[in-house]
């Protein structure tokens, strides 16, 4: 007990024991606590301090955070913590790198604790968080002096085992950087060329990149990382005298840098090469036979992930090309609308999907809106994706209903030499009238932003996705008819807008129904808006959107336009979509107060020709401004029998037709047109206004 009175006059008597935050404090460890729900993240002074961020620089955002992390170790920590949440682990641990404000990347551990709801939801996230350097500095130190040689097996295996999680080139350069870093090369600085066309391109230099010597040829012999490429060996200058006799005008340049030694290897992949590494030393020279015997083993596993890297990057930027070819190049301006589309591609690390969006112009004043992802992240997802907007075109170009494209879209699909499915959302929006009919396949449900700002989700009765409707023989989509007022917006979307990392998906959804509500007004800049939101979170799948409004009444189609209307012969479903076409004008023309009449006279003109003549019938709906305003609704069939009134008896169940037709309407008849007629009607409706009148 002496003792430690002796001790305490040292410092304060409440100094012992130390409190948790002042010994996590004084090793370098910051704390952290992550509000999911919110996406706040709130780090402590010393958390501050191992990102090298002032506390005026971190706004709670764990974006601000991301911007520190190389994106290939961002991916990969993003994807420990998102394992962790769905899985319903509780901790997580993980090593990864951050770039300091002076460029210099240190190693990181982060080890975080997920605290969960009593439905087992997670809501929050503490853990701490320190540097690692020093602590895999003297890793490697130990491994190395264990192997008994300079760099040593060690430093080969792990630098292999980092390699292997590379997939570009720059990946594969963000790993040689941090283990030459590390001191694992125990090199002073590094250098890699690629061959391209004939020449070497340097992709990563050290200090004593000399000006001028970004391209060299292969047949330069002035350069020793051309000697390696050419002679197809290694090149191992082993001192400062041999450097300059060799190479006198580079060791004019790094001779000023200590350069004593250095080692080119060749860089060989499937018996060509493909570049060379470069490893410049100083306060050492010679390098015995292990050394040598390490070294070309390094440069064969450096070799084989970059010749990796450079196929998968080939590969994706022929999917990416591929893609961009079957998506439209621009959009089709339509009158009476405002468009605004957008794709996103994957970020760095992943490969190209089958989403896409198509705008398709329509007969009669109507547009046809498409959006959809095939299955799969490669090029045949992108192949399908190109095939699939092709035949939908096609198919609502011939005058098909929604659904009917649909169902011959799926089929479609079905028949080709594949696996994949999709799943889509087709919307044919009449302009003059505001009538959006929606089919759904397996896709996610639009969302309406009215013209005050909000927005809400539209309820679409969905069916299978394209594919597996026709596999399963369930080809018939429900159509989901709804109202797109002047001043609305009807977005269409695939599911990469709204995935987040620990969040389900209406969880996505009221997210992105919130970006919607506080966007801007303007299209182009919501868009923009809400692709950028998928970059700030770090969105790891494609993103198609499309966005829809509907003009103000001064800018739409007017009264005096006709709306038309193909009635297939045994289609219940196309006279439907007949009868919804005659609601919509009466309520757009301000033809409510005789709905009831005019509903009634054009549905008995349309049963009648699909009745009594052998082929459809095309229903026509315009609005005649002068001398006053009357709504015409005519029905043209191809027979040429002139139809004719009769009396029917009190027990007969048909008959009327016609007498209906002429106590309803103000004035009708009948007019022979070539190998057919067409019988119309015209009902007079007041003025709207002193623009219609």
């Amino acid at each position: 007990m002496a003792e430690l009175s002796d001790h305490a006059q040292d410092g304060p008597a409440d100094d012992w024991p130390v409190r948790p935050e002042t010994g996590l404090a004084l090793n370098r460890m910051g704390i952290f606590d992550w509000d999911l729900e919110q996406s706040h993240l709130h780090l402590d002074p010393s958390a501050l301090e191992v990102f090298d961020l002032r506390p005026e620089e971190f706004d709670g955002d764990p974006e601000t955070l991301a911007r520190r992390v190389p994106p290939a170790e961002g991916q990969h920590l993003d994807g420990m913590v998102a394992q962790a949440l769905k899985s319903g682990g509780t901790t997580y641990g993980a090593y990864f790198r951050i770039r300091r404000r002076d460029g210099e990347l240190r190693w990181t551990h982060t080890q975080g604790s997920v605290r969960r709801d009593a439905s087992g939801r997670p809501y929050r996230i503490i853990g701490v968080v320190r540097d690692a350097t020093q602590e895999l500095g003297d890793l490697a130190a130990r491994s190395d002096h264990e192997t008994g040689s300079r760099g040593g097996t060690g430093v080969v295996a792990r630098t292999t085992t980092a390699l292997a999680l590379a997939r570009t080139v720059h990946d594969v350069i963000d790993v040689l950087r941090s283990t030459h870093e590390l001191g694992s090369f125990e090199s002073s600085s590094m250098v890699m060329g690629l061959l391209e066309a004939g020449r070497i391109r340097l992709v990563a230099e050290g200090p004593e990149f000399m000006p001028g010597s970004r391209y060299t040829r292969i047949d330069d012999r002035e350069y020793p990382m051309s000697d390696a490429v050419r002679t197809l060996t290694p090149r191992f200058i082993e001192s400062a005298e041999e450097f300059a006799a060799s190479y006198p005008r580079l060791w004019d340049h790094v001779r000023r840098f200590g350069t004593t030694s250095a080692a080119y290897l060749p860089l060989i992949a499937q018996a060509r090469p493909i570049g060379a590494l470069g490893l410049l030393y100083s306060g050492r020279t010679g390098f015995s036979s292990d050394e040598r015997n390490l070294l070309i083993a390094l440069g064969s596993s450096v070799a084989q992930s970059v010749k990796r890297a450079m196929l998968y990057e080939q590969e994706k930027d022929l999917a990416e090309g591929l893609q961009q070819a079957m998506l439209p190049r621009r959009v089709t301006d339509v009158p009476g609308a405002h468009i605004a589309v957008r794709y996103r591609s994957a970020r760095d690390g992943q490969d190209v999907g089958g989403d896409w969006y198509d705008v398709i112009p329509l007969p009669g004043g109507r547009v046809g809106a498409v959006i959809g992802d095939v299955q799969g992240h490669d090029t045949h997802a992108a192949a399908v994706m190109g095939q699939l907007r092709i035949v939908l075109r096609a198919y609502a170009a011939e005058g098909h209903s929604p659904a009917t494209v649909m169902a011959r879209a799926s089929g479609f699909l079905h028949e080709l030499d594949t696996d994949r499915f999709a799943t889509c959302t087709y919307a044919e929006i009449d302009l003059a009238t505001g009538v959006v009919q929606l089919v759904r396949a397996g896709h996610m449900e639009p969302l309406l932003r009215l013209a005050d700002g909000s927005c809400r989700r539209v309820e679409v009765e969905g069916g299978l996705p394209l594919g597996l409707s026709a596999e399963f023989g369930e080809i018939e989509y429900p159509v989901t008819t709804t109202d797109l007022d002047p001043g609305q917006t009807l977005l269409l979307y695939t599911d990469g807008l709204v995935e987040q990392p620990g969040s389900d998906l209406d969880e996505g959804l009221g997210a992105l129904a919130a970006l919607v509500r506080e966007g801007p007004p303007d299209l182009q800049l919501l868009a923009d808006r809400l692709c950028a939101a998928v970059d700030e979170r770090g969105g790891e799948d494609d993103v198609a959107l499309l966005l829809l409004r509907r003009r103000a009444h001064a800018d739409a189609p007017r009264a005096g336009r006709r709306l038309q209307q193909h009635v297939a012969p045994n289609d219940p479903e196309a006279l439907t979509e007949a009868r919804q076409l005659i609601r919509a004008a009466v309520r757009a023309w301000g033809a409510e107060g005789r709905a009831d009449e005019i509903e009634l006279v054009a549905d008995e003109l349309m049963v009648n020709a699909l009745m009594h003549t052998d082929g459809g019938a095309v229903l026509t709906v315009r609005m005649l401004t002068a001398p006053e305003r009357r709504l015409r609704v005519e029905v043209a069939d191809s027979s040429s029998a002139l139809p004719r009134r009769r009396e029917a008896g009190e027990s007969a169940v048909s008959g009327r037709g016609l007498l209906l037709v002429d106590r309803l309407a103000d004035v009708w008849g009948v007019e022979p047109r070539g190998q057919g007629k067409a019988l119309w009607c015209e009902f007079t409706v007041p003025p709207r206004g002193p623009r219609d009148a």
